[in-house]
């Protein structure tokens, strides 16, 4: 591009709108300023100050789809740097929610937050429950009937691959056995001359044992 305007050597620097940063440092300031204010008045009332939440914007809370696993930390070592946390704020050793930050030392402690309502609202629900249809009753029936099928399926699967594992394990034991009991046959007409070495050997051991034939 040509231009008549010669070019400068900070002309690749980027350019900042000052009136438009002004605006917002003021509109935060001024949301400063009224958080302080509503802290001070629910202190003086005895009251917990709760950040204004626009429940339009979360979802209905459902119940959980997975298990909570809090035995998978059992027998484990966690290094955590010093300083990570200050009480429950902050990653330290123990059960810790990344959605808000915090660390539990018992799962009961766990369980509680992840049903509290902090919790819910920093996941995006609301803590209120839809009330279920009929028609939400009998989906949500034949999606538990339907997992129970697979469920049975697979486990009818395995059950089938084990048996066919043991019958194919016992299978080859016993051709071992028999293998076993042809290779000593074997071996004791070679050394006793046929059945008359066997009949010999038998009759040794009836003289030992004090049989009388």
């Amino acid at each position: 591009m040509s231009s008549n305007t010669p070019a400068s050597d900070t002309d690749f620097r980027k350019t900042w709108d000052r009136e438009e940063y002004a605006k917002k440092a003021a509109a935060d300031e001024a949301k400063r300023k009224e958080e302080s204010k509503a802290r001070y008045e629910a202190k003086l009332l005895g009251k917990k100050w709760h950040a204004p939440v626009d429940y339009s914007s979360l979802e209905a809370t459902t119940s959980r789809k997975e298990r909570l696993d809090v035995a998978s930390m059992v027998g484990k070592t966690t290094i955590v740097p010093s300083g990570a946390g200050i009480g429950k704020r902050g990653k330290s050793a123990g059960f810790y929610c990344s959605d808000c930050d915090l660390t539990f030392k018992d799962n009961l402690q766990l369980v509680e937050h992840l049903n509290s309502k902090q919790h819910l609202i920093a996941t995006g629900q609301s803590g209120e429950v839809v009330r279920a249809s009929l028609d939400d009753v009998r989906m949500r029936l034949r999606m538990l009937s339907h997992q129970k099928r697979v469920r049975e399926d697979e486990d009818r699967r395995v059950w089938q691959l084990d048996l066919g594992e043991r019958l194919k394990e016992r299978q080859e034991i016993e051709a071992k056995e028999r293998e076993e009991k042809r290779r000593k046959r074997n071996e004791k007409r070679r050394k006793g001359g046929g059945e008359d070495g066997i009949k010999q050997e038998e009759d040794s051991w009836e003289g030992r044992l004090g049989i009388i034939a």
